[in-house]
């Protein structure tokens, strides 16, 4: 089996100590190392070559992993090519140049497959302003005056974070988008303006009907008179709401009125006052039993059931005063948002597809980090402590992603 050929075997020496370098051309002169053994004078344009050769093999990789762009490993090709062509070395210089011109088709096939790249990028954004835009002009003709304004804030900043199209398409995108924007800001002032004149019109409407309560609200015909409140409370809550820096305000002073009849009038039912109260002293020591027995919640199941008991029973016991209703109903409440509390976040911690993704998240940087170690590794096999470097700082990275990637997912243990 014939051996392949040295770098050495491209060259010689002359008596006088020149180096030549062989080619399909003929001799070349590359250099002369006088008082030297033909060894280390061919040893001298030898090691020339070889660092010819490691550019070539770091060129060939960085064309072949897609590390340089077209243009970018075109100037490369050439400035290597250059460098061989000129080199004053020893080796096969011809062999050289060709591995430069096996990469051509490479290249070739690189930029077609960008060009390809690019023209699917282009269809996906076109798509993505497109329906940005059917959106938009969903919104314009719609009537979500609160959430619009935000929806449409976000939909413009994803527009400024997207590239530019081919230019006809992209303003003609823009034209339509910005259009609807316009439309639906117009009709919005036209909302807000109509609304303030409702809420004007409410608020007149609303101080008639205080004037109204306020002339039955010390009467002592308890049926009628409550009749006439219930009226007077339809009639406020057809009103609609008045502005909001005085609303409030007119609900207290209307809601005043009514709790200064109704008190009234529950002052003067005594014959139920002695039942009531019996009543309210049960369902408070039931309340405070169950508060106790339920809270805190550390079983949702067993909590829910001593609450659906409580309740039965809490119902039973029948009518308060009045004036112990909201005190009731808020602990009620309270024990009732503790246990769904206590439920959201059960079903928080045992979300399988919450648990699923941080359990992704986990094993992407694990096999990131794999993927940078062997990169590290292989760096250092070949003498490239920059490369490997850089990898160990990628890993210590991605090391802290991980690390926080693990307490989410233990979380849900």
């Amino acid at each position: 089996m014939t051996q392949p050929a040295r770098p050495a075997d491209f060259g010689r020496v002359a008596e006088d100590g020149t180096v030549y370098v062989i080619t399909s051309d003929g001799e070349r002169v590359v250099g002369q190392v006088p008082d030297a053994t033909s060894d280390a004078a061919l040893a001298i344009f030898v090691r020339r070559f070889e660092a010819l050769d490691v550019e070539v093999s770091l060129l060939e990789q960085r064309v072949g992993n897609g590390a340089l762009g077209p243009e970018d490993a075109r100037r490369a090709i050439a400035t290597a090519r250059g460098n061989i062509e000129q080199a004053n070395a020893v080796g096969d210089l011809a062999g050289l140049l060709t591995r430069l011109d096996a990469l051509a088709p490479v290249l070739s096939q690189q930029a077609e497959a960008r060009r390809a790249q690019r023209a699917q990028q282009n269809e996906e954004t076109r798509a993505a302003k497109e329906a940005m835009v059917a959106e938009a002009e969903e919104l314009a003709a719609g009537t979500d005056w609160r959430g619009g304004v935000n929806r449409f804030r976000t939909l413009l900043e994803g527009w400024k974070a997207l590239p530019r199209i081919d230019r006809a398409t992209d303003d003609a995108l823009w034209h339509r988008f910005s259009a609807a924007r316009t439309t639906y800001t117009r009709r919005r002032k036209v909302q807000f303006a109509e609304q303030a004149q409702r809420r004007e019109t409410a608020r007149k409407a609303k101080e008639e009907i205080i004037a109204e309560a306020e002339q039955i609200a010390d009467s002592t015909d308890w049926g009628l008179t409550s009749a006439e409140f219930r009226d007077l409370m339809a009639r406020w809550k057809a009103a609609g709401p008045a502005p909001r820096d005085v609303d409030d305000a007119l609900w207290a002073r209307f809601r005043g009125l009514q709790d200064q009849f109704f008190s009234a009038r529950q002052s003067a039912q005594r014959e139920q006052s002695a039942e009531f109260a019996d009543n309210l002293a049960a369902k408070e020591e039931l309340l405070a039993r169950a508060e106790a027995e339920i809270l805190p919640v550390t079983d949702v199941q067993v909590a829910r059931a001593a609450h659906r008991t409580f309740l039965e029973q809490f119902n039973a016991l029948g009518k308060v005063p009045r004036e112990a209703i909201r005190g009731l109903d808020n602990r009620i409440r309270a024990l009732d948002s503790a246990i769904q509390k206590a439920s959201d976040e059960e079903w928080r911690r045992t979300d399988p597809e919450a648990r699923a993704r941080a359990a992704d998240t986990v094993s992407m940087l694990e096999t990131e980090i794999e993927r940078l170690r062997t990169k590290a590794a292989k760096a250092e096999d070949r003498g490239d402590s920059q490369a490997a470097a850089k990898a160990m700082d990628s890993i210590a990275t991605y090391q802290t992603w991980l690390e926080q990637a693990q307490k989410a997912l233990a979380e849900f243990s």
